[in-house]
C-alpha cells in the first residue's frame, strides 16, 4: 500500500509517516498543496491523508482535485477542524474519510487500511496463490496451514507479489509500492528482503526471480516447472 501524507506541520507528518512505515506502508511526505499536487501526477497512491489548512493550494482545494482527477485514490482528512459543520463540509468536497486532531494513532492505521480496502480497484481481502492465504486486515500469511513469521517488509513484499500474480514485479516495483520515495535505488534491500522471505516460505521454492525482470509467485499451472530461484 502506497500513501501520501500532506501536512504542513513537519513533526507532525513525520511522526505518521514513520508510523505508518513501521505498518509496512510505502509512506511520502508533502509539506504544502503544491508539493502533493506535483507528487500525485508522479505516483500511484492508494490514500491520501490530507491536512485542510496547507500552504500552496488549500486543503480543501487539494481534496476536490484528487477526486477529480484521481478516482482510486481514497482521501482521509486529517485535521485539527473538529466541528460538526466541518466534517460535514469536508466530506461534502468528496473526502471518504474525516479524523479529527488529536487523535489515537492505531485508529488512523485502521481507517487508512479500510480506505485502501474500499477503493474500485481493491481485491477480495484474502490473497491465495500456491499455497499461501494472506489476510492483510489481520496480518496474518500461512502456507499450506503451516503460519508465516514474517517481518513487516517481508509481509508486504508478499503482499505485493502476490496482488501482482501471476505477473512479475521488478526491484523498481517493490521500493516503490513496498517502501518509499526516499528508498536508495542502488540497495540492495529488496534482493535481501526477497531472500528472507523465500527462507521463511520454506520448500518447495514459491518465488521466482528472472534476471533483468523481476520477481514473481509461482502460480497453479507452473509451480513444478523449473524451480523457485
Amino acid at each position: 500500500m502506497r500513501v501520501l501524507v500532506v501536512e504542513d506541520a513537519r513533526t507532525l507528518a513525520d511522526v505518521v509517516a514513520e508510523g505508518l512505515r513501521d505498518q509496512g506502508m510505502a509512506v511520502d511526505v508533502a509539506h504544502d498543496g503544491l508539493d502533493a499536487a506535483v507528487k500525485l501526477d508522479v505516483n500511484a497512491y492508494d490514500v491520501v491523508v490530507l491536512d485542510r489548512d496547507l500552504p500552496g493550494i488549500h486543503g480543501d482545494a487539494l481534496c476536490r482535485i484528487i477526486t477529480e482527477r484521481h478516482e482510486r485514490v481514497m482521501v482521509l482528512m486529517l485535521t485539527a477542524a473538529a466541528s460538526p459543520g466541518d466534517r460535514v463540509s469536508g466530506l461534502g468536497l468528496g473526502a471518504d474519510d474525516y479524523l479529527t486532531k488529536p487523535f489515537h494513532f492505531p485508529e488512523l492505521v485502521l481507517r487508512v487500511r479500510s480506505l485502501a480496502r474500499r477503493q474500485p480497484s481493491a481485491r477480495s481481502r484474502t490473497l491465495r496463490a500456491a499455497g499461501i492465504e494472506l489476510d492483510p486486515l489481520r496480518r496474518l500469511a500461512t502456507r499450506d496451514g503451516r503460519h508465516l513469521d514474517l517481518s513487516v517488509k517481508e509481509f508486504a513484499v508478499l503482499e505485493a507479489l502476490l496482488r501482482a500474480s501471476p505477473a512479475f514485479l521488478s526491484t523498481e516495483d517493490l521500493l516503490e509500492q513496498v517502501w518509499d520515495e526516499n528508498a536508495d535505488p542502488f540497495t540492495n534491500t529488496v534482493t535481501v528482503t526477497v531472500g528472507r522471505l523465500r527462507r521463511k516460505l520454506g520448500e518447495p521454492p514459491v518465488v521466482r526471480t528472472t534476471p533483468g525482470v523481476g520477481y514473481r509467485v509461482l502460480g497453479a499451472a507452473d509451480e513444478n516447472v523449473g524451480g523457485g530461484r
